[in-house]
């Protein structure tokens, strides 16, 4: 198969534990790119934490990030596609945070808010700064410069576990996910990975079964679902390994480039 659209998600997947796309690895996804194959980060993540992964590349192109609710192009930073959350939707889960003492930030898709800004501990402060965000004060609804797109719940493993069981009693207007150890994405209803990908697979003019997604964790599942090929990567909890059609070697053992060779260059060449 002539696969032209390549999702890739970011963290666990196509980065190593060190954050880093190791140089193999990028010179497969260029070489991909170099036989006409779209490359599409899909991530967790936000557009100027994901951007400068692309670029690292050589790439131009669309990342899919918050998890499947804004898709931004590279070049000007231009918003294809959102899913924005209704406000007052959302007043359940922060009430219940302020209650519960947990950590929460509201993301439009370019800025991140907290609810405590000044409090903030400088651990904290530091993670953030990883992914290359600047935490604003969380203000009134009617001072946000933009429509919230995601809100992110985190903590440690054993809270998040606690969190998400108390969340599965709950009747809810908006969908959430998931996303990691230390982290649940709470999002308007049709957001997801996949939904994002079929909406940018269907502007191309790409059939599904020309689309290759390559995930590690359960917000991943919709992409690989929604591929013609779906592949796991090898840290991948049994689940997701399940839903996919093939499991690659882990995220410290280059799985992204072993799958691309595969499937891509070696397939392109037979």
């Amino acid at each position: 198969m002539n696969y032209r659209m390549i999702a890739l998600d970011m963290d666990g997947t196509l980065l190593n534990d060190d954050h880093a796309i190791t140089g193999r690895t990028a010179a497969t996804i260029r070489s991909v790119a170099e036989q006409g194959a779209e490359i599409v980060l899909c991530t967790g993540r936000a557009p100027q934490s994901t951007l400068p992964y692309l670029d690292e590349l050589g790439l131009e192109g669309v990342v899919i990030t918050h998890n499947g609710a804004a898709t931004v192009a590279s070049k000007g930073r231009r918003v294809l596609h959102r899913f924005d959350i209704p406000p007052q939707d959302l007043e359940p889960y922060i009430q219940y945070c302020r209650e519960q003492g947990v950590h929460f930030n509201i993301n439009t898709v370019f800025d991140l808010y907290v609810d405590d800004r000044e409090g903030m501990m400088p651990e904290m402060l530091d993670l953030y700064a990883q992914f290359l965000i600047e935490p604003k004060q969380l203000p009134s609804w009617d001072a946000l410069d933009d429509a919230p797109v995601k809100m992110t719940i985190s903590g440690q493993k054993e809270e998040m576990d606690r969190v998400e069981a108390e969340l599965g009693l709950w009747d809810h207007q908006l969908h959430y996910i998931r996303s990691g150890d230390y982290f649940i994405d709470i999002m308007h209803q049709d957001a997801t990975k996949g939904s994002a990908l079929a909406k940018l697979a269907e502007l191309r003019g790409i059939a599904p079964e020309q689309v290759l997604a390559i995930g590690n964790y359960y917000n991943d599942l919709s992409m690989i679902q929604f591929a013609g090929m779906g592949i796991a990567m090898d840290n991948a909890p049994i689940e997701v390994k399940a839903a996919a059609q093939e499991v690659t070697k882990s995220n410290n053992e280059e799985g992204v480039h072993d799958a691309l060779v595969k499937h891509c260059l070696e397939a392109g060449a037979r």
